[in-house]
């Protein structure tokens, strides 16, 4: 029995130097059997199977239904409050004007400043100079600026000439956008896909080949730019067994201006109590704006 027992020691102290003589070059050798890394990705889903990818393309001209446009009022005196109560009486009756069109024609933003005018005096060289201290204040200047954005495009001569015989220290010019409502971006990419499936059709005919399903419609067009038809993308768009694992729907629009728009010649301020009417001012033409729309479609061949 003690023998026994004696053996058992011995042979689990001797367990842990065997380990511990193995040599170096036994672990490096495991270290370089193991397989490097892949020089390539994995094949693009593409490749499953023929397939044509075409880009619509669809433009169209229309005329920019938003203006907008600035002014600033000015008044002085020697008290802030004053000063500003004379500023918001020249506009009141003007932001009433226009607010009386409705918030879906017009809408006014307006913004308040305070600059004081400080004493000025002459050195010794004969220049003048200011005496920029706050107990050197001889007046307040109130600053009022006046923003106009014209969401119907029919009252905005009369609008303009509104803002005109209000007697502004300043105005600016018009200028012109354009907003489209759902109906022409739903009508442009309706017009963009069924472009593209016209293009794939035709590519196909002369190739002699067939359209099958439709396997992606991408609104971004991104797709038929490389986007999608690379080796990485699988990781995104389809998982080993080519099923779809995300789709990711956007939109883009691309506008530029058509022309440039006819701004309003601001004339000079009128004297009190003379009224501008619209027919005294340049007549105001929005201009054309273009708007693109593409699409990518993807067809399945045989």
């Amino acid at each position: 029995m003690r023998s026994l027992v004696i053996g058992v020691l011995v042979a689990c102290s001797l367990a842990p130097v065997t380990w511990a003589a193995q040599p170096p070059e036994t672990a490096l050798a495991e270290a370089v059997q193991t397989p490097p890394a892949p020089l390539y990705g994995r094949a693009p889903w593409w490749m499953r199977t023929p397939i044509i990818a075409a880009t619509g393309e669809v433009q169209t001209h229309i005329p920019a239904n938003r203006a907008s446009f600035s002014a600033q009022f000015s008044a002085v005196d020697s008290s802030v409050a004053v000063a500003t109560r004379n500023v918001i009486e020249q506009v009141r009756a003007l932001a009433q004007t226009l607010q009386a069109y409705g918030a879906d024609k017009a809408q006014v933003e307006t913004g308040l400043s305070i600059t004081p005018i400080y004493q000025q005096y002459r050195d010794k060289q004969g220049q003048m100079q200011t005496n920029e201290q706050a107990d050197r204040i001889e007046k307040y200047q109130a600053n009022l600026s006046f923003s106009v954005q014209v969401r119907d495009i029919s009252i905005l001569e009369r609008a303009y000439a509104a803002t005109v015989s209000a007697r502004p220290t300043s105005i600016a010019r018009v200028s012109f956008s354009l907003e489209p409502n759902n109906g022409t971006n739903t009508e442009l990419f309706t017009a963009a896909v069924a472009d593209a499936a016209r293009r794939a059709k035709l590519a196909a005919e002369a190739t002699g080949a067939h359209l099958t399903k439709v396997m992606l419609i991408d609104p971004t067009a991104r797709a038929c730019d490389t986007d999608v038809l690379v080796t990485g993308a699988a990781n995104t768009y389809a998982d080993d067994a080519g099923g779809v694992q995300e789709v990711i729907v956007t939109a883009q629009r691309r506008s530029t201006v058509q022309g440039a728009p006819i701004a309003a010649m601001a004339p000079p301020p009128p004297s009190p109590g003379e009224e501008v009417s619209p027919s005294d001012l340049l007549p105001q033409q929005p201009p054309l704006e273009r708007l693109e729309r593409k699409a990518c479609v993807i067809y399945g061949l045989e």
